[in-house]
């Protein structure tokens, strides 16, 4: 695959937290795909491809209107590094972090994907958790 095969496919997963996305997570990923958080989600390290995909399912489970903008984008060799944001509003829980506030919010994020054979086998993703709890009311300054 090339570089913007890679690319449009890193894409593809980061839309997979857009509210209405239909692409499948077995379209993008490796079988065996392994997801690195940073700050982890819900106390939780390294995510396989289920339990990735039910944190997503549980992600679309408290934030409706959810919009993504990748923001910029470089590949090289097997990796794509992806800066993005994300639009949503909290209308219910969240695994420990957040109780339905109603509140429309915005974090942004950076993510590397690992390629083989046309698909991501491997996901580190640093996001921007501080703004995310300051924007739900978890925290002040």
């Amino acid at each position: 695959m090339s570089l913007e095969d890679n690319k449009a496919a890193s894409r593809r997963q980061i839309m997979l937290w857009q509210s209405g996305s239909t692409d499948s997570a077995e379209d993008v990923f490796t079988s065996s795909y392994v997801n690195h958080q940073e700050s982890d989600v819900g106390g939780q390290g390294p995510r396989d491809l289920a339990a990735f995909k039910d944190l997503i399912a549980s992600y679309h489970a408290a934030f409706s209107d959810s919009q993504v903008k990748v923001l910029t984008q470089i590949a090289e060799g097997d990796f794509v590094a992806t800066r993005w944001e994300i639009t949503a509003t909290n209308t219910s829980d969240f695994i420990d972090l957040a109780k339905a506030t109603n509140r429309q919010m915005t974090w942004t994020g950076v993510l590397i994907d690992r390629f083989e054979g046309g698909k991501i086998a491997e996901t580190w993703v640093d996001w921007d958790q501080y703004r995310f709890l300051k924007e739900l009311g978890r925290i002040s300054d």
